[in-house]
């Protein structure tokens, strides 16, 4: 009985913080002050550039006086999920069981609301540790349609994000990704099958395959989670929430003049409508 009450509780709080329930069981991550920090440091250094692989990074830190050899910098850019943009050889072993999808946007006009939607998975640094950001944008009107943050990375957070859209948005005819693990998994795929949503997945370490979720990171991550150095995970998803919030409905888009994502979204999907 007290166990059924225990499970009730942590329900109903990932409901109220929009957290992957597996995560609110997995032991606080275990990486010192000095490794958080120079976390944060490789963080911001790959937003401004992203074809630093872990020899250059290495580099970069070591000029800026900070004893981080190579083999520190490879593992904690693995822990965040940073991949340069270039191409390397064998970089990785792929799941066997795991389907990769071909890119399907190569030379497609996408014009129109559902037609694109995009995800995404970030590493967000708070002042006692870190944790993981899943979205799910549009990609013609720019707008977030969902999101989870999450304090592990099996794909359970990212699947809750993706069903969240689907019941309040409807399909998209494609979803786009990266060949991270989470989106290959059979539990992700499997959702956007039975959708009937066709999935396409960008080349590893091709960021322009998925630029304009990157691009929304970049933005986050100045005006957002860097400037507040957050506390705790409630305090961090209140924060990314009003700013998500004020980006979606607040902020006009340079792709769609004076019109917000929110905006952009609604006119273009009532268009659509009248014209059917």
């Amino acid at each position: 009985m007290k166990q059924d009450h225990r499970d009730l509780s942590v329900r109903r709080q990932c409901s109220l913080l929009s957290l992957a329930r597996s995560g609110l069981y997995c032991q606080p991550r275990g990486e010192s002050a000095e490794n958080l920090k120079f976390m944060e440091i490789i963080d911001r250094q790959f937003l401004e550039t992203p074809w630093y692989g872990s020899r250059q990074m290495a580099r970069h830190m070591e000029r800026e006086g900070h004893r981080c050899g190579r083999h520190r910098v490879r593992r904690l850019m693995k822990l965040m999920r940073l991949v340069p943009i270039y191409q390397e050889p064998r970089t990785s072993t792929k799941h066997p069981a795991h389907k990769i999808y071909p890119y399907l946007l190569r030379g497609l006009a996408i014009t129109r609301p559902n037609l694109v939607w995009c995800t995404d998975i970030s590493y967000i640094p708070m002042r006692r540790g870190f944790l993981y950001l899943v979205a799910i944008m549009d990609w013609h009107s720019r707008k977030v349609l969902s999101w989870r943050l999450s304090n592990s990375m099996d794909a359970s957070f990212c699947v809750e994000a993706l069903k969240e859209a689907l019941v309040k948005y409807g399909p998209p005819e494609i979803c786009n990704s990266d060949q991270g693990s989470q989106f290959t998994s059979t539990d992700f795929t499997g959702v956007l099958l039975d959708a009937k949503v066709r999935i396409s997945m960008g080349g590893r370490g091709r960021w322009i395959d998925n630029r304009m979720i990157e691009r929304l990171w970049r933005s986050l991550k100045y005006e957002c989670v860097y400037l507040n150095a957050f506390e705790t995970g409630a305090e961090t998803r209140r924060g990314i929430g009003a700013w998500i919030s004020d980006y979606n409905e607040k902020r006009p888009h340079s792709s769609h003049g004076l019109l917000t994502p929110a905006e952009a979204y609604d006119t273009a999907a009532l268009n659509l409508k009248a014209a059917a």
